[in-house]
């Protein structure tokens, strides 16, 4: 395919998914100063940009495995859920229960997986159809985290596989990326009953299989899919407002935000600020990647 070709079909996708708004090169925003965040949920309603645009600060690393999220202390046994609903215990350490050590002793992704496939540490181990443990380039340079999986996810094992996963390439696609080149997880690793948010404690379970994910993948950009995404892994509260158009530091890696696919195919006006958001995200991509 010509050049020309390729940037006639780029313009094409670009304004199905977003309207007449052109990707250009933005200005990024700038870090955030260290400042609390106030409590809430949701998404919000659409702020615009100049009210968003405040200057950004630094989260170390070190926030992911501190803060107000915390698993379980390990005992003896874990009294997990199986599929009937009924208590089995566990020792900490057999394929139900990974232990720390043994999440720190994988070496690849696919090690990972098998170590932590048949986890039971939560109730959701207990409904779910398949581990859904993410996909895509072991080397990307950009990961993608979500919520949890959906319902297609859960029967399918993968990640963005439904109507908001198609959406969801579909936008990487208008900012030139492919999924392919990319590494796409999520928060929680099995399917919460109706879709529901996450709970705290079910998060925190999973939080070292993520935080694992990220070190051995080591992004140079992540980009936070919704606003359960972005406060589990800076383990602040607020709204997705309050963490978007922002830039973190978060294990090396530059971390923006913006909305979930799925809260897009509910409320379509917010694709407007979801353009504004992944070109953004783009622009700080190519800021160290130029082509």
């Amino acid at each position: 395919m010509k050049a020309k070709d390729e940037i006639i079909k780029s313009l094409k996708l670009q304004q199905e998914q977003f309207g007449d708004d052109l990707y250009t090169r933005l200005k990024i925003p700038k870090f955030e100063d260290k400042r609390s965040i106030p409590s809430g949920t949701g998404e919000p309603g659409g702020l615009s940009l100049s009210q968003r645009a405040q200057q950004a600060g630094r989260t170390g690393a070190s926030s992911f495995s501190q803060g107000s999220y915390q698993p379980q202390k390990q005992h003896a046994a874990l009294k997990a859920h199986d599929a009937e609903g009924t208590g089995k215990a566990y020792q900490p350490g057999s394929p139900e229960y990974p232990t720390q050590e043994v999440i720190d002793s994988a070496v690849s992704l696919d090690d990972l997986e098998s170590k932590i496939n048949h986890c039971l540490k939560c109730p959701l181990g207990a409904s779910r159809k398949n581990f859904v443990f993410g996909e895509g380039n072991p080397n990307a340079r950009v990961m993608l985290i979500g919520e949890g999986p959906g319902a297609d996810e859960d029967a399918k094992g993968r990640p963005f596989v439904g109507r908001a996963g198609q959406l969801l390439t579909d936008i990487l696609k208008a900012i030139n990326f492919s999924r392919e080149e990319v590494y796409i997880a999520n928060i929680v690793k099995c399917r919460p009953p109706g879709n529901r948010t996450p709970f705290d404690s079910e998060i925190a379970e999973c939080r070292p299989y993520l935080q694992k994910q990220i070190e051995l993948i080591k992004p140079d950009f992540i980009l936070c899919l919704g606003g359960t995404a972005v406060q589990a892994l800076l383990e602040r509260k607020g709204t997705l407002g309050n963490f978007r158009n922002k830039v973190f530091n978060i294990h090396g890696a530059q971390m923006m935000a913006t909305f979930h696919p799925a809260a897009l195919l509910r409320n379509p006006n917010w694709k407007h600020d979801t353009w504004a958001d992944v070109q953004a995200f783009r622009k700080l991509y190519d800021e160290k990647y130029p082509n």
